[in-house]
């Protein structure tokens, strides 16, 4: 067994100690006139002391301790090792009749505490002095921790313990006034985020961390708008959305990003109601290797299934999120399945082979000027793509169905937000001849999806410029991936059938502010370093984003961010005349006026052309082979 240099030390100061306590308690006891034989018993007795007293405490780990850190607990150890030793020591020279008076025991016992207790804390306080030296000389960083609350404790404990070799805490800042000239693990609470650059310049601030992971982004944007001038380099800890573990360290630190000044407020969830209609079951997703498809897989897979079905028709993205839940999760059965939702035979073939118990339908065409440009590729896709799921589903007896729907749903201007409201009317119509209960859950844009324009826009910077913003005045909602997904699960566990949930957004972004934080946070000046360049709205765009129609209003739900939108019933006939319409439709304009008369609040690019008469728009009425066709179809 190898014993290192500064153990050893360590135990021969304790060697020592044992030696001088013993002596120490013999002259104490008899106040200074030791008759000699007690000296003769001790030093015949001393060797057996000295290796009873150093075995417990090497048994006790006291040497395997950094005593450069040492706190309570490590005197605990040395008391509770102490002690044992005593009694250990006690039952010895009583057995043997050593002839020792009693009260040399409790001496003993007193003064190894006090002694050895002595030595850790000179341990401690060298070292404190000396990284006191080197925060003078500037050879560490100075960090200043913004959060006085459990983050915040978290990440100066581990800067204490672990990197105290490369930074130093020189305080904390929190808004608390209750909390302010307090200590927290012995670092004070300096002042409030408006003190921030006077404590920086004052302390020579190095390094800033917000430790504040579940403030919203208003709060966040605050702070980083008066640590700007400091010059410090700024980091954060994970959102409350990357914390899965509930563990934070310092590894976890990460520079500013855009999710951050964005960040919400945390999402309530009753993970009992949602563990309760996944757990043991088998869950089919569609789309399952897009950005939010994905990530639904990943949520599903906490909840503790059976089985999960991973569909889509992109086998790289496929494969990705399967190896990626098979080395998380091994005790799931996962199935890979490469599909296309609107191929009706090999969907409906999965369905019957798996049968899944729970669906989320994720996949979906969602590019606006893109589907505008292609209508016929949004209807097959959104709205048959649909249809298609929603029938296989209903046909194994799936318990739930939900659908992902979209803002762009509400008072459509693209193609794309007329088909997911068409599909949102054919989750409804199902849910009335069906068992399965049918929901679709609406919301904006995530942050981080593909397509989305954050991601785009650190493209633009890393390629020097320009960042383009379609208009000054574009407005978006956001939510990032994580609670767009928790909240689809959670609406999932309300369904009761034919309802279309509406997730609240909070209050919607001015896109050219977003552009702006972006390019400060790569470091650059807008319209300085980094051009913004306004290009105009594309085809199908709308300045704001609505995730309601002043008609339909909403009734809450149980959960706080969950609303119901109080939809008007589905006229099945027309329903059904416009999907046969739609699915023999071969021109854009022909797929226009049909989208118009399915949804009567779509403003189509056709509706705004000038040199069309949108009053002798003619819609064809279903003669009676119509009516067989739809028939058929429905049968099928």
């Amino acid at each position: 067994m190898q014993i290192k240099r500064g153990s050893l030390l360590l135990m021969l100061i304790d060697m020592a100690i044992v030696i001088l306590g013993s002596f120490s308690s013999i002259y104490i006891r008899f106040e200074g006139n030791v008759p000699p034989h007690y000296y003769g018993i001790l030093i015949q007795h001393l060797p057996v002391i000295v290796l009873l007293r150093l075995g417990v405490f090497y048994g006790s780990g006291l040497y395997h301790r950094l005593w450069r850190y040492a706190s309570i607990t490590d005197l605990i150890s040395i008391v509770s090792a102490v002690t044992v030793s005593t009694a250990i020591i006690t039952v010895y020279l009583i057995f043997i009749n050593a002839g020792l008076p009693k009260s040399f025991h409790v001496l003993t016992w007193t003064f190894s505490i006090a002694f050895i207790g002595s030595s850790r804390l000179a341990i401690r306080v060298y070292y404190h002095i000396r990284h006191k030296a080197e925060v003078e000389k500037g050879s560490l960083s100075k960090v200043l921790i913004v959060g006085a609350g459990d983050a915040g404790a978290m990440i100066a404990r581990e800067i204490q313990s672990r990197f105290h070799d490369t930074k130093k805490i020189i305080g904390f800042i929190d808004d608390s006034k209750n909390k302010l000239d307090q200590r927290l693990l012995g670092v004070k609470v300096l002042g409030t985020r408006d003190n921030i650059k006077e404590i920086v310049k004052q302390n020579r601030v190095n390094e800033i961390i917000i430790a504040m992971p579940s403030v919203e982004g208003s709060i966040v944007r605050e702070i980083i708008n008066n640590c700007k001038e400091t010059k410090c380099e700024i980091k954060t800890v994970p959102g409350i959305y990357e914390i899965i573990d509930g563990k934070i360290s310092v590894n976890q630190l990460r520079t500013i990003d855009v999710e951050d000044l964005l960040r919400r407020d945390p999402v309530q969830l009753d993970l009992e109601r949602i563990s309760g209609y996944l757990r043991g079951k088998s869950v089919l997703v569609t789309g399952a290797g897009g950005s939010i498809g994905s990530e639904i897989c990943r949520q599903v897979a906490q909840m503790g299934p059976a089985s999960i079905v991973l569909l889509g028709k992109g086998e790289n993205s496929i494969y990705e999120i399967h190896r990626e839940l098979a080395n998380k999760y091994p005790q799931i059965k996962l199935a890979p399945v490469i599909a296309d939702v609107r191929d009706k035979a090999r969907i409906n073939g999965v369905f019957a082979k798996l049968q899944p118990q729970v669906v989320f339908h994720a996949a979906a065409h969602k590019h606006v000027p893109l589907m505008e440009a292609q209508p016929i590729e949004a209807v097959r896709n959104n709205v048959f793509g649909t249809k298609t799921v929603a029938e296989a589903a209903d046909r194994v007896n799936s318990e739930v169905f939900v659908m992902i729907s979209t803002d762009k749903a509400v008072n459509p201007t693209s193609a794309m937000g007329a088909t997911k409201r068409v599909a949102e009317l054919v989750v409804q119509n199902m849910s009335n001849i069906s068992t399965t209960k049918f929901v679709a859950v609406r919301f904006g844009n995530v942050l981080g999806s593909r397509g989305s324009v954050v991601p785009l826009f650190k493209k633009q910077i890393a390629n020097g410029g320009p960042v383009t913003v379609t208009h000054p005045e574009m407005r978006r909602y956001f939510m990032t991936i994580p609670e767009a997904t928790q909240l689809v699960l959670q609406a999932g566990s309300m369904a009761q059938g034919g309802e279309v949930f509406v997730l609240d957004m909070g209050e919607p972004v001015k896109i050219v502010d977003l552009a702006n934080d972006i390019i400060e946070l790569s470091g650059f000046v807008p319209n300085k370093d980094i051009e913004i360049k306004f290009t105009g709205l594309r085809p199908g765009e709308k300045l704001f984003e609505e995730l309601l129609t002043a008609e339909e209003g909403t009734s809450s739900t149980k959960h706080e961010k969950i609303f119901k939108a109080n939809l008007k019933i589905v006229n099945e006939e027309k329903l059904q005349r416009g999907l046969v319409g739609l699915q023999s439709a071969s021109s854009s304009d022909d797929i226009y006026i049909l989208l118009e008369k399915l949804v009567p609040t779509y403003q189509s690019m056709r509706k705004k052309q000038k040199d069309k008469d949108v009053r002798n728009i003619h819609y064809k009425t279903v003669n009676q082979q119509d009516v067989s066709l739809v028939q058929r179809f429905s049968e099928n």
